[in-house]
């Protein structure tokens, strides 16, 4: 009997001293890949800082340059002698330029409140059809010169929503925006509006464009994130406009999500809850931005 006792206490230290080797051995494995995960983070917000400084420079520079460049030339018309329809033209290019300038810097300052916890919406009970409406009207001549069909499928039965019409309408024209300028010339864009069978109203921007994988989702996610973040890149911007509108989306209590495949297009859908459901102050956005949050300053 003390035999058999000795042995069984025998075995249980062992099964013990085995367990505790094995829940070493998983801590150990679960912190390898935890360092592994952190380090592959450090390298690719270290590789976004960098794009984002040298992209900025050129997206800043450039329309400097214009206002520097063609208000000189205006400075000096008598001296050049230049026309009236000179002098238009170039005040046209002047405005222009400040316009992108100035939208640049309202897109760094709108991030950075929202990624202090600073940034609050002015709601109110409204119709989304209104809102898209007029995004698309405002697009039509964009698109028509870029060669791109803009269709828009909105239903007349949209519940009312709680929301702040103006940044409402910043997030369905920065997709719009999007859309077009990632749609070769005889692609189509598509915004669809409908009601989902929870009352929510979900929106859908596609396009029959580049498309994007999985990797390329997540960094067109990041703050200052460009999937085609070289100097060389084809196609302007600082790559706020879908981590602003994803941001501002969860702020009004909704979520947006982006399918793609590459060289077929992209499609975001935003989901907005039905009036009665949306809380002011909602936080979600703010704390989702601040984690993928890549500091300009720095």
């Amino acid at each position: 009997m003390l035999g058999q006792a000795f042995g069984s206490n025998r075995s249980t230290s062992l099964l013990s001293e085995y367990s505790n080797l094995l829940g070493d051995a998983i801590l150990r494995h679960r912190a390898k890949i935890a360092e592994k995960s952190a380090r592959v983070e450090a390298e690719l917000a270290n590789k976004l800082k960098s794009e984002f400084i040298a992209n900025m420079s050129h997206e800043l520079r450039t329309p400097l340059n214009t206002i520097i460049g063609f208000s000189r030339l205006i400075g000096e018309h008598e001296k050049r002698q230049l026309s009236k329809e000179n002098i238009s033209e170039y005040s046209g290019l002047i405005q222009e330029a400040a316009k992108h300038l100035l939208a640049i810097i309202n897109d760094i300052l709108e991030i950075s409140k929202i990624q202090a916890g600073k940034f609050t919406l002015d709601l109110h009970d409204l119709h989304v059809d209104e809102v898209l409406g007029s995004s698309v009207a405002f697009f039509k001549v964009a698109a028509e010169d870029a060669g791109v069909t803009l269709i828009q499928d909105i239903s007349h039965e949209l519940p009312p929503i709680k929301g702040d019409p103006v940044k409402l309408k910043q997030i369905i024209m920065n997709l719009l925006s999007n859309a077009i300028k990632f749609t070769p010339e005889g692609g189509r864009v598509t915004l669809r509006a409908i009601t989902d069978g929870h009352g929510q109203v979900r929106v859908s921007v596609r396009d029959s464009g580049v498309g994007m994988t999985e990797e390329e989702i997540m960094i067109a996610m990041l703050p200052f994130g460009q999937v085609d973040g070289g100097r060389s890149r084809m196609r302007e911007g600082t790559g706020l406009g879908l981590p602003i509108a994803k941001a501002l989306v969860e702020l009004h209590g909704g979520s947006l999500g982006i399918k793609s495949v590459k060289g077929e297009g992209t499609e975001v859908t935003l989901l907005l809850p039905p009036a009665s459901d949306v809380s002011i102050g909602h936080q979600s956005g703010i704390k989702q931005l601040a984690r993928g949050a890549i500091s300009p300053s720095v």
